[in-house]
């Protein structure tokens, strides 16, 4: 992916300087003209077949090499965030050498008080936090923490939270009641 972004970056950047310095020597070559004439119409020709054009390539050039670099500065960007979410074996691995594996893939869903998100129990922003909280139903469904994008916890994790089961149960033995009275009545 790398190369092939590059591969279109290096033209643009190459296309620039070559604007650049072609802008320069007209720029050049025109004050040299009209240096060498006294009376302002024979300047007139040098001012508009080498000073105008020269300094419209020069502009021209300060924008082609501005993209270029605004495109290879996103080139690495781009290639910088694939190593920070890479999860293939063959995309990184850790200090240690081994492969890396999925981020998180546990389905309890915990919290930290204060926090704004909620995540996955074996997640590495709360893995190892003795003040992170199992995550309750009221609280996702408040709207108040929203998920991890690290380890992108989902919606059918939730009912695997101790406080998952209970609420699906509840309406469950609503209905269920209801019959029952029924019967008996």
């Amino acid at each position: 992916m790398r190369t092939a972004r590059l591969r279109n970056v290096r033209p643009v950047l190459w296309t620039g300087w070559a604007a650049l310095a072609t802008g320069a020597v007209l720029c050049v070559l025109g004050w040299y003209g009209i240096s060498g004439e006294r009376y302002a119409e024979r300047q007139l020709p040098y001012l508009a077949s080498c000073t105008v054009p020269g300094a419209a390539l020069i502009i021209a050039a300060a924008v082609l090499l501005t993209h270029g670099r605004n495109a290879l500065a996103a080139t690495r960007v781009e290639e910088l965030y694939g190593l920070l979410v890479a999860t293939d074996p063959e995309d990184a691995t850790s200090a240690e050498g081994t492969a890396a594996a999925p981020v998180a893939v546990s389905g309890d869903l915990l919290m930290v008080p204060g926090g704004t998100l909620w995540h996955r129990a074996d997640c590495p922003l709360v893995a190892g936090k003795p003040e992170a909280l199992p995550v309750d139903s009221r609280v996702l469904a408040g709207g108040d923490l929203a998920p991890c994008p690290i380890c992108e916890p989902t919606a059918s994790d939730e009912s695997t939270t101790p406080a998952g089961p209970t609420a699906p149960d509840g309406p469950a033995a609503a209905p269920s009641d209801g019959p029952s009275s029924g019967a008996a009545g």
